[in-house]
């Protein structure tokens, strides 16, 4: 045996567990091609022991760089090798007969393990093909591991600095919801690339508008006796015309001094505060409307809409100081509200955690990502089964531990926390005088909504409110008529009241599997033979905090906007906002616009279309309750309703004004008094009263 070139001893087998074959490939111009086959080796070998940095990171990172390297891997890569390879060992005669018959053999699919989108992103060309008119031969194709989203980008040539300012370019540009999860764990929040760059304009300036004042840092520890205390603080009439004397059509405006437990006068604003005019008797009420002074005063407008005594309500729902820390759980504990998914295969049944972000572990997760409308859901998964053995949804209840030292203080029912302040103000309206200028407050632009007057709501502008007291009433009214009512349970009751008040009104019934027997979940559809009225029910996609609710059942609003014809003989009633208190206002935003392009889809296609959309709403609290379903995180998702469907022909069931200005208390379900009335304004836009 001849010595090869340069070496001192003949060449012998190799025994390492480290060696890999060695295949020398003639190459298509004369030269040898020394070949080694690294696939044991690469079997073995542990993959980014050490994690890569999170692109925005690396991005970050060398932002205030000026000099930078790169690499043209360009005639260092064999494309197709390893097929050039196998083709060659398998025309060798001598190693056919010393192997004997072949088979073809399939490498096992390997797991990478990606915490968050972008963490891993695989990238390949394709070409040369036909040249594009920009002369572009090459597709680059880019895929995330993480969302399984690709995109590809036409380029001219294949090279790294060409691959990299493409990436690079478009990085900002998906066409796709991309959630993130933030590496901080001081500052843990869901991330989202919104659809395109209006909606990003758009969500900068909705949570612009709904910016709550700067509250105060919260020491640590605290004290009680600093932070707002309604029991010391106090209302105060302001003066209106000579006389004292009020009439129909007026104003009336009230100063709010709140103060500390020490009975001293706060100099910052910041407070939840809920005021109403109202009168028992009567059984009228109207809102009032608050406006911040900053510096620990507030006025209250009310508009008299009715004769006789008004009595001023106002309470104090959250301290500033209480929201500040609601305001620091979204940022730090936007997963405080989770979730579990059910799997099942054969005899195994495993659980794994679910959400709208998960944070980053080692473990696997399972993308449930809604491929029409990108929005976003993720769970573990389970160690034996796979992800498409998911079949059920359910809410898990949540620890208190995500509070710091006293701050459950700050959330006390009958102290500090949804309390009215204990100041009688009660006043006389006269009836409206003709020729007397109007008292009207410059401390405000608009008004309310309506108001109650002896238990009945009356709206202030759209469509008179009619009264729909009679189950032919309502039938007549929904006549040949098809109802689709999203939502979650606050949008059942809607469907419920229909249910219970139309006789002919008959619910399908369908069984259900053994494991969901004992819940109660959508979708329901009913039907009405004799005057042809058919109406349905479905819940929302996720996040839904129901018991148990069957993974077909999780439907989106937008997805199944689009699967309706419409037209004149079809209303829409839409009720989104319970079950996303809890989540940053970001990710309401993006659901409501889904929603939002869904609804402008409908009614492009089908204007006759009736839609109805109803508003947030203020509800009893407790501590817990108070954490992930505040009033205040409520009224900032009502905020975004009403600014994201304006100026739609869509009409709004004010069910925010509809319950405060009752006398009933707040309730997450109003109390049938309340829903009456809301249906009453629901059947009024459907079937309007004509002029005259």
């Amino acid at each position: 045996m001849s010595l090869l070139p340069g070496t001192r001893s003949p060449p012998e087998p190799a025994c390492s567990p480290w060696a890999a074959p060695v295949v020398l490939v003639k190459k298509k111009d004369g030269p040898w091609w020394f070949c080694v086959d690294y696939r044991c080796l690469n079997d073995i070998t542990c993959k980014d022991f050490y994690p890569l940095l999170h692109i925005d990171d690396a991005l970050d990172y060398i932002t205030s760089s000026s000099w930078f390297s790169s690499l043209n891997l360009c005639s260092g890569f064999w494309q197709g090798c390893h097929q050039d390879i196998e083709l060659y060992v398998h025309r060798c005669d001598t190693c056919t007969t010393q192997k004997g018959p072949t088979q073809q053999s399939h490498a096992a699919l390997q797991q990478y393990r990606v915490g968050a989108p972008m963490e891993w992103v695989g990238v390949d060309i394709l070409g040369p093909i036909t040249t594009t008119d920009w002369r572009n031969p090459y597709i680059l194709v880019a895929m995330d591991y993480f969302t399984k989203w690709s995109e590809p980008y036409a380029v001219p040539v294949q090279s790294t600095d060409t691959t990299a300012s493409k990436l690079f370019q478009n990085k900002w540009n998906s066409t796709v919801i991309i959630p993130k999860v933030s590496t901080d764990p001081y500052h843990s929040t869901c991330k989202f690339q919104p659809l395109s760059p209006e909606d990003v304009l758009e969500a900068a300036s909705l949570l612009k508008s709904i910016a709550w004042p700067e509250t105060p840092t919260l020491p640590s520890p605290f004290s009680l006796d600093q932070t707002s205390d309604p029991a010391r603080s106090t209302i105060t009439v302001l003066p209106g015309r000579k006389g004292g004397q009020w009439y129909v059509g007026d104003q009336l405006e009230v100063m709010i001094q709140i103060k500390d437990f020490l009975g001293r006068p706060k100099k910052s604003g910041g407070d939840l505060l809920l005021a109403k005019l109202h009168n028992p008797k009567l059984d009228a009420g109207v809102v009032g409307q608050v406006v911040d002074h900053l510096n620990g005063s507030y006025s209250a407008v009310f508009s008299l809409l009715w004769e006789g005594q008004a009595q001023v309500q106002v309470i104090l729902v959250h301290s500033s100081e209480a929201i500040t820390v609601l305001d620091r759980l979204t940022l730090e504990h936007y997963d405080r509200v989770y979730f579990k998914s059910d799997f099942f295969s054969g005899n195994i049944t495993e659980t794994t955690a679910c959400n709208i972000c998960l944070r980053h572990t080692e473990q696997p997760v399972c993308n449930y990502t809604d491929l029409l409308t990108g929005e976003p859901w993720f769970c573990y998964k389970p160690k034996k089964l796979s992800c498409d053995t998911r079949i059920s949804h359910r809410r898990v209840m949540y620890g208190l531990k995500i509070l710091k030292a006293k701050e459950e203080t700050l959330f006390q029912s009958g102290v500090n926390m949804k309390v009215i302040i204990p100041r009688s103000v009660s006043i006389a309206v006269l009836p409206e005088k003709k020729g007397e200028p109007q008292i009207k407050s410059s401390a405000v632009t608009s008004g309310p909504s309506g108001y109650y007057y002896k238990g009945v709501w009356q709206a202030l502008s759209g469509s008179k409110v009619q009264q729909f007291t009679t189950a032919s009433a309502i039938s007549q009214c929904l006549k040949g008529k098809v109802i689709h009512i999203y939502g979650d349970s606050t949008a059942n009751q809607w469907f419920t009241y229909l249910r219970d008040i139309l006789p002919d009104l008959k619910v399908f019934s369908i069984p259900k599997p053994k494991i969901f027997s004992q819940f109660v979940y959508t979708p329901f559809m009913a039907l009405d033979y004799v005057n042809n009225i058919l109406v349905t029910m479905i819940t929302h996609g996720p996040p839904i905090s129901f018991p148990l609710v069957p993974t077909s059942n999780l439907r989106y609003v937008a997805n199944e906007l689009d699967q309706v014809v419409g037209g004149t003989n079809t209303v829409i009633a839409i009720s989104v906002w319970a079950h996303l208190s809890s989540f940053p206002t970001e990710v309401y935003i993006w659901r409501m616009q889904s929603i939002r392009r869904a609804v402008v889809r409908l009614l492009t296609r089908a204007p006759g279309t009736v839609v109805v959309i109803r508003t947030a709403a203020p509800r009893a609290q407790s501590l817990r309750l108070a954490l992930t379903n505040s009033d205040w995180y409520s009224l900032q998702k009502d905020k975004v309703l009403r600014a994201v469907f304006e100026g739609l022909n869509v009409h709004f069931v004010d069910a925010w004004e509809m319950v405060v200005a009752h006398r009933l208390p707040h309730h997450i379900h109003p109390k049938p008094p309340i829903v009456m009335n809301m249906m009453n304004v629901v059947l009024s836009h459907v079937c309007p009263q004509e002029a005259g």
